[in-house]
């Protein structure tokens, strides 16, 4: 059974560790900027009562970016539930954009987001260089070999209803 809670103060240890093992640090670099993503607000799934994925988000104007988003067991739903979950805050925050940034190694989670009506909003060349000057523990090789350069910015427009 899946069921998905605000990410409380009882969790943030948990959190803490999900995102140094799968991160490297509790500190994600999107388009220069650094996220304390333990401190952000954000989502924890539960599958039958233990934790099975993480997202982190900010709101900020009209948009919402998500910053990390981790499921545990892929193919359950639970980066779906988490990411649905997401949204609708957006929406109840007024927000028209929800958006995020990957890295060009990242194809699995280009392909999830774009089965999730998300589209490629932009591609920053080289951003990982910038991003390395900030947090120096990220890879030069990512997933399957693939070097680490670029950012894709996926966006999905939100309607107001």
């Amino acid at each position: 059974m899946l069921q998905i809670c605000p990410l409380d103060e009882s969790m943030r240890p948990w959190a803490a560790a999900i995102l140094i093992e799968h991160w490297g640090s509790t500190r994600i670099v999107t388009r220069s900027r650094i996220h304390e993503a333990d401190r952000l607000p954000g989502f924890v799934a539960l599958w039958n009562g233990e934790p099975a994925g993480l997202l982190t988000y900010r709101i900020e104007g009209t948009e919402c970016e998500i910053v990390s988003l981790n499921s545990l067991q892929e193919g359950m739903g639970i980066g779906t539930a988490l990411l649905e979950a997401a949204m609708e805050t957006a929406r109840q925050a007024g927000c028209s954009r929800l958006w995020l940034i990957t890295t060009n190694d990242n194809l699995p989670a280009i392909g999830f987001y774009q089965r999730r009506n998300f589209a490629i909003a932009a591609v920053y060349p080289n951003a990982l260089a910038e991003s390395r000057r900030l947090k120096p523990e990220i890879p030069f090789i990512g997933r399957d070999g693939i070097p680490l350069r670029d950012e894709l910015e996926l966006e999905r427009l939100l309607s107001s209803a």
